[in-house]
């Protein structure tokens, strides 16, 4: 097949699709390509709302690279890669008020039965999605790493907090020594600088990335604290911090997006956890005995 009709054929026209092939291609793609695509995923808003000078400034390339990077895609070129974010950004930027006025107008007949069964769809299309992209043997690696923890920290804000809400159940219900960095005063990073080499954390952040959570995952692995980042996007900030990550994407409805999949990632860690604590204590014990 000629390469030019291939590529065309794949040349994304939604931002999650857009998404999903820089992610694809990352590794095959020139250094100056994929930091201008690193810049893109990490700062959507900017490429929206930026000029082709101002978004090369920041992104420290010459202008002509974010050309190179749209015929790359298979873009005729910037400005229309550009359209993708800014689509993008319409669909993002509607307030809650005016979703549920676009959930209005979008004839659903029985209402109330449409709204539970798109959530329900949403929910189901999130978790089929991270089952059929999940790497067990990184979830195997994590666990690994948060068994042999002193202490495991928790570190989300904003949407992505209930996350760490419900670990703290899971992990208290274990008696699993745990510590959420979330604090009415202000004093979030004095608590995460109690942490040592011999705890470990877990820090869960969706676009667009919480900046008071990347900066104590950040921190932490700077201290040689092992960090498991739960996000949406190979590049994500927090992914260059961590020692393992998950990339969960979860699906939307009339523009709000659930933690279905999220929600049953977190589950499985404090169970998983305490599973590998008690079959190194039997281990352990058998040892003694010999």
């Amino acid at each position: 097949m000629d390469n030019n009709i291939e590529t065309q054929t794949r040349v994304p026209r939604d931002f999650e699709s857009l998404r999903s092939i820089i992610i694809e291609r990352k590794n095959a793609m020139p250094k100056r390509l994929a930091q201008v695509a690193a810049f893109a995923l990490g700062n959507p808003d900017e490429i929206a709302f930026g000029t082709t000078a101002s978004i090369a400034a920041s992104a420290e390339v010459q202008p002509s690279t974010l050309v190179r990077l749209a015929h790359h895609l298979g873009y005729e070129g910037f400005s229309d890669l550009q359209s993708i974010f800014r689509e993008r950004l319409r669909d993002r930027t509607l307030s809650y008020e005016e979703r549920l006025v676009t959930l209005e107008r979008s004839g659903i007949q029985d209402e109330e039965a449409g709204i539970l069964s798109g959530f329900l769809s949403a929910a189901s299309q999130s978790i089929n999605r991270l089952a059929a992209t999940i790497e067990t043997d990184t979830f195997v690696k994590a666990v690994d790493v948060l068994a042999e923890a002193e202490t495991i920290y928790l570190i989300a804000k904003r949407r992505s907090y209930p996350l760490t809400a419900h670990m703290s159940y899971a992990f208290s219900k274990l008696n699993i020594r745990h510590q959420i960095v979330a604090s009415p005063n202000g004093i979030d990073g004095e608590i995460a600088r109690f942490a040592t080499e011999r705890d470990a954390a877990i820090a869960a952040s969706f676009s667009p990335y919480a900046a008071d959570s990347l900066a104590q995952a950040q921190d932490l692995a700077a201290h040689n604290v092992p960090v498991i980042a739960i996000t949406d996007s190979a590049f994500s900030p927090l992914t260059a911090c961590a020692t393992h990550w998950f990339e969960v994407a979860e699906a939307d409805f009339a523009g709000f997006r659930s933690l279905s999949a999220s929600m049953a990632l977190i589950m499985a860690f404090p169970v998983a956890v305490a599973e590998r604590r008690r079959k190194n204590t039997i281990k352990a014990d058998k040892t003694k005995m010999e």
